[in-house]
């Protein structure tokens, strides 16, 4: 390398000196050009990365304990890894939570807080997690559903994003209604595309459901490449092809969209499942003496589907709709075991960190209601587990409270790369090594209310998870001060959330001292030990 060196230097002095570049400018290419190889060198040696997200996942998994679910490749990934049972996103829903994960800041600092803004508006030079990774050597490629829907930015690939496109349902008569506009019917199935302004605005005042997509579930004999996620695993399996012969290390990101609604999979996915042992939610009422805007009960996600009725969701609806969610995480399992397994043939698994989280949770009946879409245990706790080459404690669970934003310090630690200062979350990759240590006090969530018909200003959730409580704490979105509502669950005693108990007398001092802890924020609630990014 050194000889290589000397004689490129002495020919392209040569060169560049009759082309009019002096010694002095030489020497600073030939500096620029030694630490692009010695880059280059580096990134060779660092380990691959398989980010794989997940649509709408709670961790109702096997390897979460839950049983009666069908995971077993997410099972076989936890066995090579670290499960974590308490993390948590930053917002419970698409758009905000992605963006807060691939920036390595929470929502208030992307100021995504919807699914239509993107967080370059606030940010323009942020660098991505996946950026972070290119600009350190790495060929970084993305496919299927990693930012919100269409959203997709640039800069974060090294080459242009994929989304490979397939129908939503297999049937014909669910691909037809799916796709009808607005007709005068008894069902009001109000199609937003042929009503627009105030012919939708009259419609709705007028009592038309909006009801313009097909149905909420369907069970269909077909392939599993049908649907999107089975085109994204053959196309992840194609390019993992690709990718082993790239001398460069890869960061191959890998979005699957189901469990999302609707809750389609091919029917033996379905099959797998017998509908009469399908348990309910045991808590199908609204929590006691919470604020009535703190999950929402109108207008839900489920809501806009076809053949879903208004007001409570009757339990043989509710059976179907869970058999749906069941079967489609079994579906896009065997999807991720299809790329898991080209891993492994390829010889690649030995150097390959794998990280697996879902978005946010999601509630399936719980507390009346069928979405994300709120700051309750149920749509803030996730799934993540990470697999580490040669980690000290694979198959292992640890109940330390992490959050999303950690995601983008842990990976680039792991990988030895350098930290960004805009992160926002900590490492826990120290965690990895001692599942027991200290570790975070509290883990940080929020979700936004519009409730002008009560208030006149918005209103903004802020919770804060800690080892025993959930503590939110509802303020004016422009004015932090203004406390509009405060919710606390005991974990202790009411793990489902049941009860606010914020309210009652003798809570008065734990209410206060809660208060004052989410004040000083997610900086201290960083174990000492631990530098906060």
């Amino acid at each position: 390398m050194v000889k290589f060196g000397i004689s490129f230097s002495s020919t392209l002095y040569t060169v560049l000196y009759y082309k009019g570049i002096t010694m002095k400018k030489l020497t600073c290419l030939l500096a620029i050009l030694s630490i692009t190889l010695g880059a280059s060198t580096q990134a060779a040696d660092r380990p691959n990365i398989l980010f794989i997200a997940v649509d709408d996942l709670r961790p109702e998994l096997g390897v979460y304990g839950q049983k009666h679910i069908k995971s077993p490749n997410i099972d076989a990934l936890a066995r090579t890894g670290v499960t974590f049972d308490r993390a948590y996103c930053q917002q419970a829903v698409c758009s905000p939570t992605r963006s807060s994960l691939m920036t390595g800041t929470r929502p208030d600092t992307t100021k995504v807080w919807d699914l239509v803004t993107h967080f370059r508006v606030a940010l323009p030079d942020v660098v991505t997690l996946s950026q972070h990774f290119k600009q350190n050597g790495y060929f970084v490629q993305g496919m299927g559903k990693l930012y919100h829907g269409g959203l997709n930015d640039e800069p974060s690939w090294s080459v242009a994003w994929q989304s490979p496109k397939a129908p939503t349902y297999a049937l014909a008569e669910n691909i037809a209604l799916n796709a009808r506009v607005f007709e005068e019917e008894p069902d009001d199935v109000l199609e937003p595309k042929a009503k627009s302004g105030n012919a939708l605005k009259a419609a709705q005042a007028a009592g038309e459901r909006r009801r313009w997509r097909g149905p909420a579930f369907e069970g269909a004999d077909v392939p599993d490449n049908y649907f999107t996620d089975g085109k994204v695993a053959e196309l992840a399996v194609e390019t993992l092809g690709t990718l082993s012969k790239k001398k460069e290390p890869f960061f191959l990101a890998i979005g699957f969209i189901k469990p999302h609604l609707p809750f389609v999979a091919p029917k033996k996915y379905w099959d797998m499942y017998d509908p009469a042992k399908i348990v309910l939610a045991p808590n199908k009422f609204f929590p006691i003496d919470a604020p009535a805007y703190a999950i929402r009960k109108e207008g839900s996600e489920l809501g806009n589907y076809y053949g879903i009725p208004d007001g409570s969701v009757p339990d043989d609806v509710a059976r179907q709709l869970k058999h749906g969610y069941f079967s489609a995480i079994s579906y896009m399992d065997a999807q991720l075991g299809k790329v898991m397994a080209e891993l492994d043939r390829l010889d690649l698994r030995k150097n390959t960190i794998v990280i697996l989280w879902g978005d946010h949770g999601w509630k399936l009946g719980e507390h009346d209601a069928w979405a994300k879409h709120s700051n309750t245990e149920n749509d803030t706790n996730v799934p993540l587990i990470i697999s580490v080459p040669g980690m000290k404690n694979a198959n292992a669970h640890t109940n330390a409270l992490v959050e999303f934003v950690d995601i983008y310090p842990s990976l680039s630690e792991l990988a030895g790369l350098p930290l960004p200062k805009h992160l926002e979350g900590t490492s826990f990759k120290p965690l990895l090594d001692n599942l027991q240590r200290p570790w975070k006090q509290a883990a940080f969530s929020q979700y936004h209310r519009n409730v002008a018909e009560t208030h006149s200003e918005a209103l903004m959730g802020y919770t804060m998870r800690t080892d025993r409580y959930r503590f939110t704490v509802w303020v004016a979105r422009n004015n932090h001060d203004k406390v509009d509502a405060i919710e606390l669950y005991d974990h202790q005693t009411d793990p489902q959330e049941n009860r606010n108990i914020a309210k009652l007398p003798a809570n008065a001092a734990l209410v206060a001292k809660l208060m004052a802890q989410w004040r000083g924020g997610w900086q201290a609630a960083v174990p000492k030990n631990t530098a906060a990014r």
